[in-house]
């Protein structure tokens, strides 16, 4: 009896350090667990309460709602003042209204407007559309459950209209990462979101269509816009990615960033835009794949910027009869290469000016959308097998991906971290052992992404510079970020570090 109790024992005090040590790698390796890696934990710890029948099956929309609604949140954002001539400087907004989910904006004082976003990690990782979130200065969320939050941006794809944002919260209820692959046209779908500042609103409809594209990411031709025209890839300049996903589910202004989830709660898209005459629904919405979302969501929360590959192509999309016309072409579906990249992976493959790109990973290429979505889930460096038309005959290559070549430009108030964060108007990533090597420091971040009209943009630290310190505290992490500008002395931030070709800085910025 004695032996079998202390066999028992020695079990239970081995399975206390196996849990300790797990619990230690968990809590050692959580900040570079991927989206995915931080949905499965969730998931395994908190199983599904019942199965529900499939996506497309009966239109009994209860558990879907009750599902998703928890982890939609509303998002309140606040704007310097701007001139009184009004113009808030947005292309969107000039264009649209509020056609993107953003309030009028008042032409004096603190400007404010609105929108929606998903809760997509239990520490806090919300993510929402570009355009929601896109400088402001001060974002609110509030919860289902009415609690309020200061979130800080830690990355925006404006090519995508994505932005991740982040809370300082654990244990907050999430929706589960679904299959937009899987979608088929006719399913039932659900639009969770805060129109007009109704908060959790659910609205149902069928999805009409997908790889929808439908020019509003990009439209700007002004060089200075953040959704710059680029009719045709190439990798010096960036461009507009959609293959939407169609909806009739009622979406209006404030819906921007919501979720649109299918009947077994899964997020399949996030809302983005309506097609409308006068700003409110008219039966046409769209949404952002969430395969898509996926990696430009964890790009950034690896990277702090999205790390895009590119064929290296200029192309005609056939679908278009004018496009058709213009190269002779009496083919309706495919995009027909006009143009090669020198020493791009297309080149390299083997693939010609005047090849007709048919299939992608052997899927029809219908219209340019179907090659674009399929190569913006992808890294430099990846694979990707495509079928040309050659002289009648259809010819199959593998192209790898490069990267996009970098860009040569740089891209009294409440003094929270978070504010104060998103007004620096960065992103970052910690250094490894070969830059501090590089640049011969013991701390700092890289500096991966500027955003318009934030004080690095203003004092022009570009991409690629190394931060070392704030305040004179030494930094090494966003953490560390957060801790140097909570306290500031006499509302001044001073911001140190090398700029991409080794020169030194010590800029010193005046909060007001």
């Amino acid at each position: 009896m004695r032996k079998f109790g202390l066999t028992l024992l020695t079990a239970f005090a081995g399975g206390a350090l196996a849990l300790g040590a797990y619990k230690f790698v968990e809590n050692k390796y959580d900040q570079n667990m991927s989206i995915e890696d931080k949905q499965k934990v969730y998931f395994a710890s908190n199983p599904e309460k019942s199965t529900m029948v499939s996506s497309a099956g009966l239109p009994d929309f209860t558990q879907a709602a009750s599902e998703a609604t928890p982890a939609v949140v509303y998002i309140r954002t606040t704007y310097a003042s701007k001139s009184s001539d009004g113009g808030s400087g947005d292309p969107f907004e000039q264009m649209f209204g509020q056609m993107f989910g953003g309030g009028r904006m008042r032409p004096q004082g603190p400007q404010m407007a609105s929108g929606s976003g998903v809760i997509i990690s239990p520490d806090g990782y919300i993510v929402t559309n570009n355009h929601v979130v896109a400088k402001a200065e001060k974002i609110q969320i509030v919860t289902n459950d009415h609690r309020s939050f200061e979130a800080k941006v830690i990355g925006t794809d404006p090519n995508t209209d994505l932005a991740l944002i982040k809370i300082n919260a654990t244990n907050m209820p999430i929706v589960k990462l679904g299959n937009s692959d899987a979608v088929k046209v006719g399913e039932w779908v659900l639009a969770v979101g805060n129109p007009f500042k109704l908060t959790s609103t659910v609205t149902a409809g069928i999805v009409s269509a997908k790889g929808r594209s439908i020019g509003i990411i990009g439209r700007e031709d002004d060089e200075d816009s953040p959704y710059p025209v680029r009719q045709q890839e190439t990798p010096t300049l960036k461009k507009g990615i959609e293959s939407f996903i169609q909806t009739d589910a009622a979406i209006n202004p404030g819906n921007s960033g919501g979720a649109l989830v299918n009947t077994n709660g899964e997020l399949i898209g996030i809302n983005a835009a309506i097609a409308s005459h006068t700003g409110s629904y008219e039966g046409y919405g769209f949404a952002i794949p969430i395969n898509l979302a996926k990696k430009v969501l964890n790009d950034i929360k690896k990277y702090g910027s999205v790390k895009r590959g590119y064929v290296g192509i200029g192309f005609a999309d056939l679908s278009d009869p004018d496009a058709a016309k213009q190269v002779n072409s009496d083919k309706t579906n495919g995009l027909y290469v006009n143009s090669l990249v020198a020493g791009g992976g297309a080149e390299q493959a083997g693939i010609k000016q005047g090849d007709i790109i048919t299939k992608v990973e052997g899927n029809t290429v219908y219209e340019s959308s179907d090659l674009q979505e399929r190569v913006a889930r992808l890294q430099p460096g990846d694979k990707i097998n495509l079928t040309v038309l050659r002289n009648g005959a259809e010819k199959n290559f593998t192209v790898t991906l490069k990267a996009d070549a970098p860009a040569n430009k740089t891209a009294g108030v409440s003094k929270s971290a978070a504010e104060l964060f998103n007004k620096l108007g960065a992103s970052f990533q910690p250094l490894n052992a070969q830059q501090k090597a590089k640049f011969r420091v013991n701390s700092g971040v890289l500096v991966t992404q500027v955003r318009r009209g934030g004080m690095f943009d203003d004092t022009e630290i570009p991409v690629g510079s190394i931060i070392t310190s704030i305040n004179r505290q030494p930094i090494n992490s966003i953490d560390d970020i957060d801790k140097a500008i909570t306290n500031l002395k006499n509302d001044r931030l001073v911001i140190s570090g090398y700029y991409p070709d080794g020169g030194s800085f010590n800029n010193m910025f005046q909060v007001q």
